[in-house]
């Protein structure tokens, strides 16, 4: 499992970048630059709201196939989004795709609201992954000052999904879906580019 956390520009204000390689198997820490330092996850959140997703499929909460409600709250997301209007319904199946491929916040925001989203819950699943400089404030990881996480929580996270749910894992490898008649292609280039990548999440 590798994740880099790259800076961004005006290195002045910046915290340096961080990356850490983990063996998934063993938990050994192969290499680290800055794993404990302190960055916004961005779209990386994402891996969270899926997370909390695939226990609700597992628990039975919600199925596959469910249709949820689209909030105005959920329509009026800044891009990326799927586009959904206020009062769609929108299956469970597709807002994962969503997520994954085209990191649609709105959708982000639809299963969130379908699964009684809070950040209490976000707060409280993250602790007993052992997540321990990670705060959540949101379901897509748009802009929030006090949203912060680690590479190493991040490496946490997805030895979690990869572990947790391998039933589910595959969906991440994934390139492209269709919605309402139009075919959406992922933006995870490492896909494409990169020998022996399997997907998970990129972050802005």
């Amino acid at each position: 499992l590798t994740f880099f956390i790259p800076a961004t520009a005006n290195a002045a204000r910046r915290p340096p970048a961080s990356s850490i390689v983990v063996n998934a198997k063993t938990g050994e820490v192969l290499s680290s630059q800055n794993a404990d330092t302190p960055h916004h996850p961005a779209s990386l959140t994402k891996l969270m709201t899926l997370y909390i997703t695939f226990e609700a499929l597992e628990k039975g909460i919600i199925k596959m196939d469910d249709l949820l409600p689209v909030s105005q709250n959920a329509a009026n997301r800044s891009p990326s989004r799927l586009g959904v209007k206020p009062g769609d319904k929108l299956k469970v199946s597709t807002a994962i795709d969503a997520l994954i491929i085209k990191s649609a916040n709105d959708c982000a925001t639809v299963l969130a609201e379908g699964l009684g989203y809070s950040e209490p819950k976000f707060a409280e699943v993250a602790k007993a992954l052992g997540m321990k400089n990670t705060v959540f404030k949101n379901a897509s990881g748009l802009p929030n000052r006090r949203q912060i996480t680690t590479a190493r929580d991040m490496a946490t996270l997805a030895a979690a999904v990869y572990y947790h749910f391998p039933q589910y894992y595959d969906l991440f490898s994934r390139t492209q879906f269709s919605y309402d008649g139009k075919t959406y292609y992922t933006h995870n280039h490492l896909l494409k580019s990169f020998e022996g990548a399997d997907g998970m999440k990129t972050g802005y």
